[in-house]
């Protein structure tokens, strides 16, 4: 499994900081994540996604959509930060 975990507006919005997703075959990067979230768990993830960009991170590390992702990976999605 993958450990997904959500930070400030998105942890408020899904009502829980972390969770755990099965890995579905096909599912090779982050990209591919974030598309399975928003066409499998529309509900929760639409309005997330569906907004304006998310950040991620692959085991600490700044990720785009190309990034790799395997089981037992940590996946953080995060708003862009702001501020001046």
């Amino acid at each position: 499994p993958v450990r997904l975990r959500y930070f400030a507006s998105i942890r408020e919005q899904l009502g829980c900081a972390e969770e755990r997703l099965e890995r579905p075959a096909g599912m090779d990067n982050v990209g591919d994540l974030l598309a399975w979230l928003g066409e499998h768990q529309a509900e929760r993830f639409g309005p997330i996604l569906g907004r304006g960009r998310v950040l991620t991170a692959v085991n600490q590390d700044m990720a785009d959509g190309s990034t790799p992702v395997a089981d037992d990976d940590e996946v953080a999605l995060f708003p862009p930060v702001t501020g001046g």
